[in-house]
């Protein structure tokens, strides 16, 4: 090819480089090793031939005979500065040269024009990735997923994708994790191999045991390095055996739109943690496979339960005196078949921290949440209850559900039936399917009590409790029942709350009345903190995704400690715009803690936390940040920050003691 045929891309001036010095520059995507040795300028291929070290971090030294070589810096392999032959006995005959020429200072270096983009292994496979509903990664690019991370550049570029990059891996897992949560479709992260990808594992068990669908797509050393040891090579597959339900090597004999179906497909129907890895030379494979897409390969969900088992909890239910209805995270999807029925019977309705605002406080069969971040009204129900129908709960020892004599069970998983102690009707089926089979059979008995008065006696009775305690403040700050009562007044009814860890998360759960629609995110089983902020992301992200979810508010809430894990991803926030309200309750301590090693008679130690203004540095990460010392500041702080069409902190100094 001749000059004339040639792009001349421009990589720099003659005064970039000095004599007997070489650089890498990139000339559009080619990476090129400049060379300025003996008064002349070379460029060469940047990868060296043995594990394509960069040359052009390399120097000019001189061997024992006294000729000058380009030394790479990885391995330390020659090569002369100007035509990049090597000095003998490598298995390479040398590297590419490019044309160069100077014009004016200006130094340009002459490229074949840019052939059309051949169709890589993973090409293929995000395709196959966005078959199946992926609409969302969060990650961060390294050397070992390059050719990976360009595919993924190019689907976003085609819209098929959205990509946000963070600071922290483990933020990009509790943010996949909470959108999987909040949409039952699963969001991937990327990583680099070693340190990447175990900085991956937190999330991703918080995702598996609360039954959230999340794809972890890993990078990994070149094959021909794999297993002795190399940098960064450790075993993936083992790392992530018991955590992934699907984890797989993808290799160049693998049909790899087929392995990433079977990726997706296990974390979609699962519901669980799927992970494909990824070797830094399987990436740019080149591949004329199509890609693959869920037709013909999934069911409907809907199980209809057997008619012996709905006769025998609508036999128990219409026997009830006080039947009562609790309500777990697994029971989402049929909500308001669950309300309709308990409507019929004139329940109340109590759900598990998992599960709040399934059923919103507001309802007036609405009881609250059940358990130790939970109401008294809850707690009343659950011991004068004669019969209780469980949806969707897990019955774990954080859930607070009584042992009763007659209790039933739906639940969509056979496993969770009885899981931990028998119950009398175990009910094996889709819940909405349950509702629908037993609507029309439901007739309240002439012995069932009126629990609605009631319920709203109970109510006026915590509320009145709830706000005398706001006598307990004092100079040490502000109750938390303040920050609470307040921030669940102002926000939207379609709220999206993301919820950390620790004594923030208690109250919480106790003090916030839920209303309308809205959602709740948290750790459940896991109980990680630093969720909240990265859930919040992740929530938000879902917004711009799913259609039921665009326009509504998410508020992300965290203690000091929890905002403390992950608080350089604000920096994300702010560089995509993420319109996030974080409420951060800020004591000085991981307050929870403090709180156990008293109740267990040991000193507090080593609880106690050294903290810079966060309202401070969320303003110079570029997002809004307001500091609240005073309850009755507490209402317009909170406006201003849910006014923002942007990431915003509010950070409230609160008192420990006042849970």
């Amino acid at each position: 090819m001749t000059t004339d045929t040639l792009d001349w891309i421009s990589v720099g001036h003659v005064d970039d480089l000095p004599e007997g010095r070489v650089k890498t520059v990139t000339a559009r995507t080619t990476s090129i090793c400049l060379v300025h040795f003996d008064g002349q300028w070379s460029a060469m291929d940047n990868h060296c031939p043995h594990q394509k070290g960069p040359l052009g971090e390399g120097s000019i030294e001189k061997g024992i005979e006294g000729k000058c070589w380009i030394r790479c810096p990885w391995h330390g392999w020659d090569f002369d500065p100007l035509t990049g032959a090597p000095p003998g006995g490598h298995e390479d005959t040398g590297q590419k040269l490019y044309e160069i020429d100077i014009r004016d200072g200006e130094i340009f270096v002459g490229l074949e024009p840019e052939p059309a983009h051949e169709t890589t292994v993973t090409d293929v496979m995000v395709e196959t990735m966005t078959n199946w509903g992926v609409q969302t990664i969060f990650g961060m690019v390294g050397h070992s997923n390059l050719g990976l991370a360009d595919a993924i550049r190019r689907s976003v570029i085609d819209g098929k994708l959205s990509y946000y990059g963070i600071r922290h891996e483990g933020a990009a897992a509790f943010a996949a994790s909470a959108y999987g949560k909040l949409t039952g479709i699963p969001a991937g992260c990327l990583t680099i191999a070693g340190p990447g990808a175990t900085n991956l594992l937190t999330g991703l068990w918080d995702a598996k045991v609360d039954r959230a669908p999340i794809l972890a797509l890993t990078g990994q050393v070149q094959t021909q390095v794999m297993g002795p040891g190399a940098f960064q090579d450790i075993d993936l597959k083992s790392a992530f055996q018991a955590v992934a339900t699907f984890s797989q090597p993808v290799l160049s004999t693998s049909n790899h739109a087929e392995l990433m179906s079977l990726a997706c497909k296990n974390a979609i129907v699962e519901q669980n943690v799927a992970h494909l890895i990824f070797p830094d030379d399987m990436q740019t494979l080149p591949s004329a496979k199509p890609a693959g897409g869920p037709a013909g390969r999934v069911s409907g969900t809907g199980i209809i339960p057997s008619k012996e088992d709905i006769t025998a909890a609508v036999d128990l239910l219409n026997s009830a005196k006080r039947p009562m209805f609790v309500v777990g995270h697994g029971a989402y999807g049929a909500r308001d078949k669950i309300i309709a029925l308990a409507e019929k019977l004139g329940a109340p309705v109590v759900t598990t921290f998992k599960a709040k605002g399934l059923v919103p406080d507001s309802h007036p069969l609405g009881a609250g949440v059940l358990g130790r971040s939970g109401t008294p009204i809850a707690s009343w129900f659950m011991n004068e209850a004669d019969v209780l129908i469980a949806f969707g709960a897990s019955f774990s020892n954080h859930t607070g559900i009584g042992q009763k004599e007659n209790i039933i069970q739906v639940d969509h998983d056979r496993m969770q039936l009885g899981k931990f102690h028998a119950v009398k009707v175990p009910v094996w089926g889709d819940i909405g399917a349950f509702c629908d089979a037993s609507s029309d059979l439901i007739k309240p008995g002439a012995d069932a009590e009126d629990q609605t008065a009631e319920l709203a006696d109970r109510w006026r009775m915590w509320r009145s409790e709830k706000t005398s305690r706001l006598e307990e403040e004092r100079s040490g700050g502000i109750h938390s029942f303040a920050v609470f009562d307040t921030l669940g007044k102002l926000v939207p009814d379609d709220t999206i709350f993301a919820v950390d860890v620790g004594n923030n998360t208690y109250s919480f759960g106790r003090y916030l009345e839920t209303k309308g629609n809205q959602r709740v995110l948290m750790s459940g089983y896991l109980g990680s903190i630093g969720f909240g902020f990265p859930a919040g992301m992740g929530a938000w992200a879902a917004t711009q995704d799913i259609a039921a979810l665009k326009g509504r508010k998410v508020v992300s809430i965290s203690g000091d400690g929890g905002f403390g894990q992950y608080p350089m991803d604000f920096t994300t926030a702010v560089k995509y715009g993420m319109d996030v309200t974080h409420i951060l309750l800020h004591n000085g301590q991981l307050g929870k803690i403090s709180k156990e090693q008293r109740s267990g008679e040991w000193p507090v130690w080593e609880t106690d936390l050294l903290n810079p203004s966060f309202a401070a540095f969320a303003r110079l990460c570029g997002g809004h940040g307001e500091k609240v010392t005073k309850s009755e500041d507490l209402a317009e702080a909170i406006e201003r920050a849910l006014a923002v069409n942007g990431p915003a902190l509010v950070e409230i100094m609160t008192d420990a003691e006042l849970v």
